[in-house]
């Protein structure tokens, strides 16, 4: 009798992240502030984060990975520079007197958590896409907000390095939307 597996056999051995083709500059802070350290918890963890982007992403990964193979190692890509975007802002963080412990204060002044809540997860493979070009869009603002409140050059060089990564990531996406 013969078996009868069902199997993925999408490869994403070599997959590295997708980013900007610059380098970054150095992680380090004029001096510890706590303020500033909470806006990047923000970025960190927040509704708008990078932790948001990184499960968004590899949710999206995996759900597409077994019959769209080449449109999830790219997700994947993008999720791993995420991934890159969390340590900088984790390092940061904490050079700058903050904590991270995936919590960050919200508009009353309440320590919050993350939660999957945060994500969006459609079914379509378009509206997945586009559900992403959104977030992007919405990290970028939330950085150039944040930079307008933040009076480290040192900290706001890394912020417009990140910035860079995700207007890639949505020429990108908006480019594998147009496939769709």
């Amino acid at each position: 009798m013969e078996e009868h597996y069902l199997e993925n056999n999408c490869s994403f051995m070599g997959v590295k992240p997708i980013m900007a083709d610059l380098p970054y500059p150095p992680n380090r802070v004029r001096e510890r502030n706590r303020t500033y350290a909470e806006l990047l918890r923000v970025d960190y963890c927040g509704m708008v984060s990078e932790m948001t982007a990184i499960v968004q992403y590899i949710n999206n990964e995996g759900r597409l990975s077994r019959e769209r193979c080449a449109l999830a190692g790219t997700l994947l890509g993008i999720a791993m520079a995420e991934m890159m975007h969390l340590q900088k802002l984790g390092e940061l963080i904490l050079l700058l007197g903050g904590n991270i412990n995936f919590a960050f204060r919200g508009c009353n002044g309440r320590e919050m958590f993350w939660t999957p809540e945060y994500l969006d997860i459609p079914d379509k493979v378009e509206n997945m896409l586009i559900a992403d070009i959104e977030a992007e869009k919405a990290a970028i603002k939330q950085y150039e907000m944040h930079i307008n409140m933040i009076g480290d050059d040192c900290v706001n060089a890394v912020l417009e390095r990140i910035i860079r990564d995700e207007e890639y990531h949505i020429m990108l996406l908006r480019a594998l939307k147009d496939e769709c």
